[in-house]
């Protein structure tokens, strides 16, 4: 499969973006070619590769992780979709990060937490629950990340419930890591109380399932 073809079939609309995932997972190739991709000017091939490449990452991290440094550098990126694809890659390489490379940029991962965009914050709060569980010694530093989402500043308070939310999801994936639990269990406790229907019923749920 010629570059311009691989690249034109993740373009297609439908393509079967798994499917490729697993063909090319074992050849750095292609691999290295569709990472180029990332900066075509045809949106529906940037994605496209943003899609495949999150794939691989979910399914074979070994076979990414020596690209590790062109998903950091998607994390400056102005197009915020690239950047959440970043995010996200970058999270499930944690389980595979032996030169601790993510280690080196995590405040610089975990910045968007703060606000204003709470589409980041969420997709952020995510990758931050796959880090902790693949490096439990960062658990401590995370979860204190996590805990500043109640006092973030995003664009309405209702965003701030949503984010909220992430956390408490995110909690429960890492909360075993978690030396102090006392904070993240007050926190929870406090959502007892949130306006969004939603983010209530799911602190409800994570208490009681710790309580058992």
């Amino acid at each position: 499969m010629k570059i311009d073809n691989l690249l034109n079939q993740i373009a297609q609309k439908g393509s079967d973006k798994e499917g490729i995932a697993e063909e090319i997972a074992d050849n750095p190739t292609r691999i290295a070619e569709i990472i180029e991709g990332l900066n075509s000017k045809k949106g529906s091939i940037k994605f496209g590769c943003g899609k495949v490449l999150r794939i691989i990452s979910e399914r074979h991290p070994e076979a990414l992780y020596p690209y590790i440094d062109s998903f950091i550098k998607l994390l400056d990126s102005d197009n915020n979709i690239m950047k959440w694809e970043g995010i996200h890659v970058i999270g499930n390489l944690a389980r595979v990060d032996k030169d601790k490379k993510i280690d080196a940029i995590l405040t610089r991962y975990l910045k968007p937490i703060k606000g204003p965009a709470m589409i980041t914050a969420a997709n952020v709060i995510g990758g931050a629950a796959m880090i902790a569980s693949a490096k439990p010694y960062l658990a401590e530093r995370i979860a204190a990340e996590l805990l500043k989402v109640e006092h973030a500043e995003y664009a309405t308070a209702e965003c701030r419930n949503v984010a909220l939310g992430h956390a408490l999801d995110a909690f429960e994936i890492f909360l075993d890591k978690i030396k102090n639990k006392q904070p993240v269990i007050d926190l929870v406790t406090r959502q007892m109380e949130n306006t969004r229907n939603s983010t209530r019923k799911r602190a409800e749920k994570l208490l009681k399932k710790w309580q058992r």
